[in-house]
């Protein structure tokens, strides 16, 4: 049998394996580097005609989207379960209702936020003047997919991407390019022209030529190691990126927390999808007060949860997605273990009947910053706890990491949270949640630090795929007071402008006593259309 998690790539096919049985889930054709470019070339001629339509014809499209997603949602969850590996219900939750309710966010505000807006010109000197800021498309988008979210990372960016007006090139990861391809049947279906979004297969070299080639931006998400390389490729061609590279993600438990919700979330935003989240919760600091009683709790669910095959739908715990990744989890469980910490729980461990590679909840404490665990990115179901001795140590420890994703603070006093979440260097914040926001697509989505550049979801996504410009009307009654010639008077004039405009009091007053011949002179000057001096 075939490794669980094993991927084959010929130079014409890519196969992919369930990670829970081994088995073939299905092949797909790659293409060589060299071959990206034309493809890009190929979208690039058709996204003028769809960039062409209305804001209001295009919500159109992305509402026969969500039909289209919807009359298939059994057999793509599934294929979400079988070619990824996590549990039927999260493939769901996680996934496709997130997904479904984006479409239908992009066609409801998209016409709003890329409509062209006002821009008021309120200084004396712009007021016969009017303007407004486009947003358009900036022309195709290259989008490069992870696999822990092979689904709904890349779909709401490929439909903001079009909602905005462009095409897009998705590369989907090697180890899920069934689902890849699944995006682009779904936006088909839906009735978006053949060839607006097109799929490439292929390793990294695919995806470094598909950053490296004519697309306007590109979307990663990924490794802090190829997000820095996609980055700089991008910026050394003058164009944009927008970069998820992951997260070390704080859960602050204060002393007045709901304590049951708090293991309740922690268990949830430590282990969904087998840890492997980049927004998961990899470290929790708790108050000494209740610390006793939250590590108990978590230990005790843990210890509750289900692992086994993900088509079941009481599984809790589908196994790694790749044998690397597996490796990883387990190395650094071992790592902080010998170093001291305290497994309470969980680990490395086998499922009868399947070959697959899994690892238990598990829950370690007694770590310190000084361990791998705490500084490296784990993206695999363990939760090391540290006990601290107040708000503001669990504060300088939640800081001190290189990856600023997410962050959640649990305390019953929202005053005291929302002043915590202030001081935690993050991209989001949730108190007495962790991580909900990135299926409500209304919400901006990134992180600061080593967690990455640009923002997707939200209005701020919309403006990442498009160029934002400045229109501007003047009539011509008069010409500009600030043209040429130069002279004193002009200089007297602007001096005393600036006084009288934005000075107070006897500032105000003596400028337009010593200002007014300036003034009335260069104010003649403006009527003439012709260069001249006064």
């Amino acid at each position: 049998m075939e490794s669980a998690t094993q991927v084959e790539e010929s130079l014409s096919t890519l196969e992919s394996f369930n990670p829970a049985t081994g088995e073939l889930v299905g092949s797909v054709p790659t293409i060589t580097p060299d071959q990206v470019q034309a493809v890009v070339d190929d979208v690039a001629r058709i996204q003028p005609a769809w960039a062409e339509l209305p804001l209001r014809t295009r919500a159109t499209y992305m509402r026969r989207a969500a039909d289209a997603l919807l009359d298939d949602i059994d057999e793509i969850a599934e294929l979400l379960v079988r070619e990824q590996g996590k549990p039927r219900a999260e493939a769901y939750t996680m996934e496709l209702l997130p997904t479904v309710d984006a479409l239908h966010w992009c066609a409801k505000a998209g016409p709003k936020i890329l409509a062209d807006e006002k821009v008021k010109m309120t200084q004396a000197f712009t007021l016969s003047k009017s303007g407004h800021f486009s947003y358009e498309p900036i022309g195709v988008v290259g989008v490069i997919a992870p696999w822990n979210y092979p689904w709904s990372i890349p779909f709401g960016e490929v439909a903001i991407a079009l909602m905005a007006g462009n095409g897009v090139v998705l590369k989907p990861a090697s180890l899920t390019p069934l689902l890849g391809e699944r995006i682009r049947t779904v936006f088909e279906k839906g009735g978006l022209p053949e060839g607006l979004i097109r799929v490439v297969h292929g390793g990294g070299t695919v995806g470094d030529a598909l950053a490296k080639s004519s697309v306007g931006k590109v979307f990663f998400t990924g490794s802090v190691e190829v997000g820095r390389k996609v980055g700089e490729v991008c910026a050394s061609a003058l164009k944009g990126s927008v970069l998820e590279l992951g997260g070390k993600d704080p859960m602050i438990v204060c002393a007045d927390a709901d304590l049951d919700n708090a293991v309740s979330g922690a268990v949830w935003g430590g282990f969904a999808n087998a840890g492997q989240t980049c927004s998961g919760i990899e470290r929790v600091y708790v108050v000494r007060e209740v610390a006793e009683r939250f590590i108990a709790g978590v230990a005790r669910e843990a210890e509750k949860m289900r692992l086994g095959d993900p088509l079941e739908w009481e599984t809790e715990i589908g196994p790694m997605t790749s044998d690397g990744q597996y490796e990883i989890v387990a190395e650094l469980i071992e790592d902080a273990v010998t170093s001291g910490a305290t497994k309470l729980c969980g680990g490395p461990t086998e499922v009868a009947g399947l070959p697959g590679r899994f690892i238990a909840p598990t829950v370690l404490t007694g770590v310190t910053h000084q361990t791998r665990i705490m500084r490296e990115e784990i993206f695999g179901p363990v939760l090391p706890i540290v006990v601290v001795e107040s708000e503001q140590e669990a504060i300088d420890l939640a800081n001190d990491s290189e990856f600023g994703l997410g962050a959640s603070v649990w305390t019953r006093d929202r005053q005291r949270g929302e002043r915590i979440a202030r001081r935690i260097e993050a991209g989001m914040v949730w108190i007495n949640d962790h991580s909900f926001s990135h299926g409500a697509c209304q919400c901006a989505w990134g992180g600061v630090k080593d967690s990455g550049l640009g923002r997707s979801h939200s209005k701020f996504g919309f403006y990442e795929c498009a160029n934002i410009k400045m229109n501007a009307w003047e009539p011509g009654l008069t010409r500009d007071f600030w043209w040429h010639p130069y002279d004193r008077t002009l200089g007297e004039a602007v001096r005393a402008s600036a006084k009288i405009l934005y000075g107070k009091g006897e500032t105000r007053t003596r400028a337009l006593r010593e200002g007014a011949g300036p003034l009335l002179a260069v104010g003649r000057r403006t009527l003439r259309k012709r260069r001249s001096a006064s």
